[in-house]
């Protein structure tokens, strides 16, 4: 379906440009957003009539996302999540779920501004990019972690996910070297013992 651009998308193209989409995009987005119109004789009059006016409208709608796009960008929200030693989320985090945190937090976003290829399934800190406008596109980090002290170590640098086998290592040889010790302590009791015994028997 060939359509009639009101607004910037993506890689299509800009306002008023004439773009080739599939029919589902165009029926399921474009459309019923009107981020475009369909290409004929009238849309193309009725659009050159009104340029003027959705051109203004537009400008005003990239200026007030430019000025929240300031509030926003850098912006770091926790998420706790359970997860396994190995960071790996039971559930997963989406781009509802981050919206609706940022919305709680005073951002001022619809839900389908947040461009999240698929949903967060390990804990870490995941770059999101918020899409604001079809020219103003801003990241947030997600800091998803186990516990608030968790999203802490995690701003801070700490990987969570690796496991610290050096430190197990070092216990297992304190635990190792103790028995060892256990062992020379009851061997000379032992002997102490017999000799003990011995000269019991020898008087």
């Amino acid at each position: 379906m060939k359509v009639i651009l009101l607004e910037r998308v993506g890689r299509l193209g800009s306002i008023g440009d004439e773009v080739s989409v599939k029919d589902g995009f165009a029926r399921n987005f474009l459309l019923p957003q009107g981020k475009a119109l369909r290409a004929s004789e009238n849309n193309r009059a009725k659009f050159e009539a009104e340029r003027a006016a959705i051109e203004a409208r537009n400008a005003e709608r990239r200026s007030e996302a430019e000025k929240n796009a300031a509030s926003l960008e850098g912006k770091t929200i926790v998420m706790v999540r359970q997860a396994g030693e190995t960071g790996q989320l039971y559930g997963s985090v989406s781009a509802r779920d981050i919206a609706d945190a940022l919305i709680e937090d005073g951002a001022k976003i619809e839900r389908n501004q947040v461009d999240l290829a698929g949903p967060i399934k390990t804990v870490g800190l995941h770059e999101v990019a918020i899409n604001l406008h079809a020219e103003v596109s801003i990241h947030v980090t997600v800091n998803v972690a186990r516990s608030a002290d968790e999203a802490e170590r995690q701003a801070s640098g700490e990987d969570l996910t690796v496991k610290n086998y050096d430190e197990d290592e070092d216990e297992d040889e304190v635990i190792e070297g103790e028995g060892d010790v256990a062992e020379e302590g009851s061997e000379a009791e032992d002997a102490a013992a017999a000799e003990e015994l011995e000269r019991q028997e020898d008087a």
